[in-house]
């Protein structure tokens, strides 16, 4: 740069306060802070430049607008699984309505147990339903339009008890009223041999008369009886804690634990027994002995077996015996102790 350029910018930067721009390629450019322009001291081609210094006081900014679209807020949306549908109305409902329609359903006090349960499964027996003994909306609906059964036996005593084999349930009628439905198990026609005595699990059908009766506990040669009324030879009404929803005894007549000291009660000897369904008749079925015994010691009644999960379907019945049919009673019969009692209990 020679001494007369040099002299002529300084007294530019003195008097005006230019702005010294570099531009790309290290040229050199100056400007007036009024925006006029001075020549260019090196040539150099276009490029990106960096401002260096204050800006022009009378410079004009150039507006710009800015436009942020701002991404919408995430939205979760949770889906739960449906709760199962529950039925409604409380178990007091269910109980006032079962006890209402005639069924052993016991205090009306809106706590689910045993009693619930199978009176729940003798509603489902009578009515048509899948016997699982558990609260549904099916059953609420089947309650909301059932009446009181009728009698199964047109004309017959005012005091009596029908069995249904084809339902597994037993009415109790009292002064032509029906006083109580409970759900039974009755002779699943199996053949069976044990404790020396073989014959086929049958309840028989025809019109009985109930005869011997004995409170507590009477011990067969094939199992335990509960406060048993017998109506023909050693087949008796008697308490079992296990009454599933199809036949499964050796003849009797099982009925929950909870209703044999009261049932006993209500059903005296000469009371009349009506058994009608799907079974043989009493004329092709001899009697079995009546000759069970009296246990030396004390047991204690066994509680109600609920299962949690009943099947809908009848299982192939297990072989629990009963006094069943035979011709002939074990000469020896002595009464178990309290141990072998205890682990015989569920049989009949």
């Amino acid at each position: 740069m020679n001494g007369g350029l040099r002299g002529r910018l300084g007294r530019v930067l003195a008097l005006a306060g230019p702005l010294i721009v570099l531009v790309g390629g290290g040229a050199i450019a100056l400007a007036t802070r009024d925006g006029s322009a001075m020549r260019q001291l090196t040539a150099a081609p276009a490029a990106t430049s960096t401002t260096v210094g204050a800006p022009s006081s009378t410079a004009t900014p150039v507006p710009t607008t800015t436009t942020t679209t701002e991404a919408p807020p995430e939205t979760t949306i949770t889906t739960e699984a449906p709760a199962p549908p529950q039925p409604s109305g409380s178990v007091r409902d269910l109980q006032q309505r079962l006890a209402d329609l005639g069924y052993d359903i016991g205090p009306v006090d809106g706590l689910w147990g045993s009693r619930t349960y199978y009176t729940v499964q003798a509603f489902q027996k009578v009515e048509g339903l899948a016997r699982t003994g558990e609260d549904s909306d099916a059953v609420r609906a089947a309650l909301a339009s059932a009446s009181r059964p009728g009698p199964m036996v047109p004309g017959g005593a005012a005091n009596r008890v029908e069995v249904d084999l084809d339902r597994q349930v037993l009415f109790l009628w009292q002064g032509g009223a029906l006083a109580r439905i409970l759900p039974v198990s009755t002779g699943n026609g199996v053949a069976y041999c044990e404790s020396g005595l073989c014959g086929d699990a049958l309840t028989p059908t025809g019109s009985f008369r109930i005869g011997r009766k004995a409170m507590g506990l009477e011990v067969s040669p094939l199992g335990q009886l509960w406060s048993p009324s017998y109506f023909y030879g050693g087949i008796a009404f008697h308490g079992s804690p296990s009454i599933p929803p199809y036949a499964a005894s050796h003849g009797c007549v099982r009925i929950p634990m909870y209703a044999h000291e009261s049932f006993y009660g209500q059903t005296p000897s000469g009371m009349a027994v009506y058994v009608v369904g799907d079974g043989p008749a009493a004329s092709e079925i001899p009697p079995p002995p009546d000759a069970p015994v009296v246990p030396t010691e004390p047991v204690a009644p066994p509680v109600d077996d609920t299962p949690t999960t009943t099947s809908t379907t009848s299982p192939e019945p297990e072989p629990e015996p009963d006094p069943s049919p035979t011709t002939t009673l074990a000469p020896a019969l002595t009464a178990p102790d309290s141990t072998t009692s205890t682990t015989r209990r569920n049989r009949d």
